[in-house]
């Protein structure tokens, strides 16, 4: 039988814009609209990102609570994970919104060099933002952009820092990071099986190789993230529709290596989360 597999949609992020692709979406009904058509082509699990009036990422609580029930109201059962990157703010206000107890939250367990800055994360807001996740009951994705963020997730599991199985996302791509590299990432697939046989994991491509990452997760037994965060164009040429059209790309690469998109029911089951939000 085929092997299910979560498909991630990053609907929004917090670099594209409406000049990059007029089919971004940036207000929260535009956002809970185009989740609402990702869902329904095959998307189990949305990330998400807020934006301020002008279009700029913030951590205000209140539009991610205004997202969040939006997407509960017309994405049944969806999980939904919220975004505490450090565009969106600076140090604790990074999690100001995980006290309305979103299922996920991405999790960077280490600091590193994006494309004009240090994608910062000290150990110290690490540490705080694992235990503002586990007071809340929120499961952490683990953002992996290179080897020591996975070894530090392993350890924080072991503290009970980080309440298990983990659940993992490899990045690859982002400039200045880990590139697109296939010996590479099926040594972080070794690892993480490895070191939390227990563990699920995602790959994560960003830009032009955000299809390739994607092949390669299905072809090795992970998940799939896919999205205009990621990528707002198909081609050099063709502008990426929609989220809903990315999310159709991965689903109908599926078959071809033995997988089928997991219901809500099983993504839930998979990443040990409750049947229902």
């Amino acid at each position: 039988m085929a092997e299910p597999c979560i498909i991630t949609v990053a609907i929004t992020g917090s670099l594209p814009t409406k000049a990059n692709n007029p089919a971004v979406p940036i207000s929260v009904a535009e956002q809970i609209e185009s989740t609402q058509a990702a869902f329904e082509a095959g998307a189990t699990l949305a990330h998400c990102h807020v934006r301020d009036d002008e279009g700029k990422p913030t951590s205000d609580p209140e539009r991610f609570g205004r997202l969040l029930e939006g997407l509960r109201k017309h994405c049944p059962g969806m999980i939904v994970q919220f975004s505490t990157g450090g565009r969106s703010g600076r140090g604790e206000e990074r999690g100001g919104m995980l006290p309305l107890r979103p299922d996920m939250a991405s999790l960077s367990t280490g600091s590193v060099n994006f494309p004009t800055r240090i994608y910062e994360n000290s150990p110290d807001l690490v540490d705080w933002l694992a235990g503002l996740m586990l007071e809340h009951g929120v499961k952490p994705e683990i953002e992996v952009f290179d080897l020591s963020m996975l070894f530090k997730a392993v350890e924080m599991e072991k503290a009970g820092q980080i309440r298990g199985p983990l659940h993992v996302q490899f990045v690859m791509g982002v400039k200045n990071a880990m590139p697109v590299d296939r010996e590479v990432f099926e040594f972080y697939v070794k690892t993480v099986r490895r070191l939390a046989p227990d563990a699920t994991w995602t790959g994560a491509g960003i830009g032009r190789n955000q299809i390739t990452v994607v092949r390669w997760s299905l072809e090795l037994g992970g998940h799939c993230r896919t999205g205009l965060e990621d990528n707002v164009r198909l081609d050099k040429a063709t502008l990426a529709p929609s989220n809903a059209a990315l999310v159709e790309q991965v689903v109908a690469l599926c078959p071809k290596y033995g997988r089928r998109p997991a219901t809500v029911a099983e993504a839930r089951a998979l990443l040990g989360l409750p049947a229902q939000a």
